[in-house]
C-alpha cells in the first residue's frame, strides 16, 4: 500500500516529482494538461526522460494521471463526446510515454440521453478509447458522487460499463471514499464498511480496483455532492480510514489523497502522516 497525494505539475511535468517529495508521497496523481481545456503541451523523448528521472530521485514509486474535468462520454453533443473519447485517448499514450501506472476519469452526465442510453454511449465511447491501444498505462474509471444524471455512482453501473465494453478486462477501477459516501455508500462503521467492500467484490470485483482516492466528506451520506474534506475532519470521520488501511483485501492498493490545499503550510502533510500512522498501527 502506497500513500500519496495528487500534486501540482505547473511550470514542467517533472516538478510533480520534489512536490510529491515535500509531502512525503510514495505515489502521486498529476494532471498531465490543463484540466479545464486548452491544448496540452506534447511529450517529448526528452520531457518523458526528465520526468521518470525526477520520480526516481524524489522516491515516488508510481504516478496517476487524472483527466481533465470537461470528459462526457454521455453527452448527446457530437463535439463533445468525441473530444472527450480523442483525450482520453490521447491521456493514455501521454501516460505510456511518462511511464504512469494509470489514468482515472469520471464518466460524465446523462441529462441529455438519460440513464439507459448514457450507459450504451459511455460503453461505446470506451470501445473507441481502447481500440487498438497498446499503451502501459491502465484506464480506470472513477466511482462519481452522483449529482443530477452524473453517471457511475453505483457499483452496479460501473459494472456495466467494464463488463459491456470490448476491452473490458484491461479496464480498472478509481474508488473514492467522499463520492462513494455522498452516493449512499455508508462506511463509518467496520460492519458497514466491510459490506460495502463485500458489495464491490461481488459487483464489480477487487481485482478491478487499482487506486483509491482517500478523501473525507463535508457533505452528508447520500448528498450527492462533490465535496472533499481533510481525514477525520469531515462527515466519514478518522476511524473510516483505520478500517480501510486495516483491510487485508485492500493492502496492495494506493492511496491518493485528493483533500483541499489552500493554504500554508499544506494541510495534507497532516493527512499523508495520519494515513502513514495507521498503516503502521
Amino acid at each position: 500500500m502506497k500513500i500519496g497525494a495528487h500534486v501540482s505539475a505547473a511550470g514542467g511535468l517533472w516538478k510533480a516529482g520534489p512536490n510529491g517529495k515535500k509531502l512525503g508521497c510514495e505515489v502521486i496523481q498529476i494532471f498531465s494538461r490543463p484540466p479545464q481545456g486548452g491544448q496540452p503541451k506534447p511529450i517529448t523523448q526528452a520531457d518523458a526522460k526528465q520526468f521518470k528521472d525526477s520520480m526516481k530521485e524524489n522516491g515516488i514509486k508510481d504516478v496517476y494521471i487524472h483527466a481533465p474535468y470537461f470528459i462526457n462520454l454521455a453527452s448527446s453533443n457530437n463535439r463533445i463526446y468525441h473530444s472527450s473519447i480523442s483525450v482520453l485517448r490521447g491521456e493514455l499514450e501521454r501516460g505510456s510515454a511518462l511511464g504512469c501506472k494509470a489514468m482515472m476519469f469520471h464518466p460524465g452526465s446523462a441529462k441529455d440521453v438519460g440513464r439507459k442510453k448514457g450507459i450504451e454511449k459511455v460503453i461505446k465511447g470506451l470501445d473507441e478509447i481502447m481500440k487498438d491501444y497498446k499503451g502501459s498505462c491502465q484506464l480506470l474509471i472513477e466511482i462519481s458522487a452522483g449529482a443530477g444524471e452524473v453517471m457511475g455512482d453505483t457499483f452496479e453501473e460501473i459494472s456495466a460499463f467494464i463488463k459491456g465494453a470490448k476491452r473490458g478486462q484491461d479496464i480498472g477501477v478509481c474508488f473514492d471514499t467522499q463520492h462513494a459516501f455522498a452516493s449512499g455508500y455508508d462506511m463509518r462503521t467496520k460492519k458497514d464498511f466491510d459490506k460495502m467492500i463485500r458489495d464491490f467484490d461481488k459487483i464489480v470485483g477487487l481485482k478491478k480496483l487499482v487506486a483509491i482516492h482517500t478523501n473525507d466528506s463535508k457533505v452528508a451520506l447520500g448528498e450527492h455532492k462533490d465535496r472533499h474534506e481533510h481525514l477525520g475532519k469531515g462527515k466519514i470521520g478518522k476511524d473510516t480510514f483505520k478500517y480501510l488501511v486495516d483491510h487485508p483485501k485492500l493492502k496492495n492498493k494506493d492511496l491518493i489523497l485528493e483533500t483541499p490545499y489552500d493554504s500554508e503550510p499544506d494541510p495534507r502533510f497532516k493527512d499523508i502522516k495520519l494515513l502513514k500512522s495507521l498503516r503502521k498501527g
